[in-house]
């Protein structure tokens, strides 16, 4: 593929970061999002990225709705929403998608990659896994709290391969370092055990991850997620080594003072990813016959939260 065109659907925290990354090399970059006037902010402001990593770039390219691409031809879309949005964008791409097009999900959550395969074949589907930590100051503006390079990204069949490798040293060189992996799934795994386990927690407690991992009642509830969540990811064939869940913590110790981005939805009033987190793990461990009490209660209690908030609120 040379030089593709490509597109980011979704311009929130995550998106911001990937699009500048994208920009800094290819001014052409589509970026996509339904906010009302967001696309005409960002034509007008550029993009600001702050912290760990710095980006100020201009933006050329920012449409309303999906739909605004078939014009273009994208031959590459990141998809950078929240997960319980991703059906409804790619019901959007139906009528765009072409052979060859690539569609790369950014997501927290597991399982998003399947969802695209599903829909366009496992041969459309790339997956990035995102290890750095972002929060939404403004339209196009965010800051970063860190970011543990690289990240990864990877596809479902190996003929993925030259398309993600040449997407990764486009990243890379926009000052966004990632790496193709050859089992993207196993890297998802290792993260969204972290992700899974602690959300869910700080979300229906309103803890930061150190308070929740520190405050013995929490932790105890950690410890036995982790538990069940490592047991469903071995019967799905990831068996991630006796000494991950000590670098796990370690790498929860270095991110703790923050609060997981489900406390934020929540306080918001708005819908969580608790389906494609907790949810996720619940549901595998269902296929494969793991038992995920632990999981159950967590996912269940988020739900509860979450459908007492959105009927307090306006659902987003």
């Amino acid at each position: 593929m040379d030089k593709p065109t490509v597109a980011v659907v979704g311009i929130g925290a995550t998106g911001v970061v990937l699009a500048a990354a994208l920009l800094t090399t290819d001014p052409d970059v589509f970026l996509v999002d339904p906010q009302p006037g967001l696309a005409e902010t960002l034509v007008r402001k550029g993009l600001g990225v702050t912290g760990e990593i710095n980006y100020e770039v201009p933006v050329k390219h920012a449409l309303s709705r999906v739909e605004q691409l078939e014009e273009h031809r994208p031959d590459v879309i990141f998809v950078a929403t929240k997960t319980f949005h991703l059906p409804r964008v790619l019901k959007e791409l139906e009528g765009l998608f072409r052979p060859g097009m690539k569609i790369v999900s950014t997501h927290n959550g597991l399982g998003t990659e399947d969802v695209i395969a599903d829909r366009f074949g496992p041969e459309s589907a790339l997956r990035m896994s995102l290890n750095y930590g972002v929060s939404l100051k403004g339209p196009g503006q965010v800051a970063v709290a860190f970011f543990n390079r690289p990240n990864h990204m990877g596809g479902l069949l190996p003929g993925a391969r030259q398309a993600g490798a040449a997407l990764c040293e486009r990243l890379t060189a926009g000052g966004l370092d990632t790496v193709f992996v050859d089992d993207i799934k196993l890297f998802v795994w290792k993260k969204m055990i972290m992700k899974c386990t602690m959300a869910s927690i700080c979300a229906v407690t309103d803890m930061t991850i150190k308070e929740a991992l520190t405050f013995p009642a929490t932790r105890e509830i950690a410890d036995a997620c982790f538990q069940e969540a490592l047991t469903v990811a071995r019967a799905k064939g990831y068996d991630l080594g006796e000494d991950y869940l000590d670098q796990a913590l370690a790498y929860l110790e270095k991110v703790g003072v923050h609060k997981d981005s489900m406390c934020f939805d929540l306080a918001n009033r708005s819908r969580t990813e608790i389906d494609f987190l907790g949810g996720k793990v619940v549901e595998y461990g269902r296929e494969t016959g793991v038992a995920t009490p632990c999981y159950a209660v967590m996912t269940n209690l988020v739900k509860t939260v979450e459908d007492k908030a959105l009927k307090q609120g306006v659902a987003r």
